[in-house]
């Protein structure tokens, strides 16, 4: 069984700062792409940032220069660090990974339960 844990969420007001954070814990063998998704009531889920197994990030338009992704392996874990947030950033935030199975090495999609960030004044 395979988990996948955030935290960080919460209430900031236009132009604050949050970080949030992504711990994959179980029967893992390696941990591929690491990826935030995000999703606004009434719209559709969408990519945020993704990084790869080697570290390098790719990121929405929407969100370059204002979020930066990062993942620490020792740990198993995935971070969102965003700056200069926005109301239109107001979504529930989602972790997602590509993991390979310790036991039968196979490789699977997973996805974490989510995180409120609200960002109003």
């Amino acid at each position: 069984q395979v988990q996948l844990v955030e935290s960080g969420g919460g209430l900031v007001q236009p132009g604050g700062s949050l970080r949030l954070s992504c711990a994959a814990s179980g029967s893992i063998f390696r941990i591929n792409d690491m990826r935030w998704y995000r999703q606004a009531p009434g719209k559709q889920r969408e990519l945020v940032a993704a990084i790869t197994s080697g570290g390098s990030p790719n990121y929405a338009d929407s969100v370059k220069g204002r979020f930066t992704i990062s993942r620490d392996n020792a740990k198993n874990t995935v971070y969102l660090q965003m700056n200069s947030l926005k109301p239109e950033d107001t979504a529930v935030y989602y972790c997602n990974a590509d993991i390979t199975r310790s036991i039968t090495r196979v490789r699977v999609n997973y996805w974490g339960q989510g995180t409120q960030v609200t960002v109003s004044s």
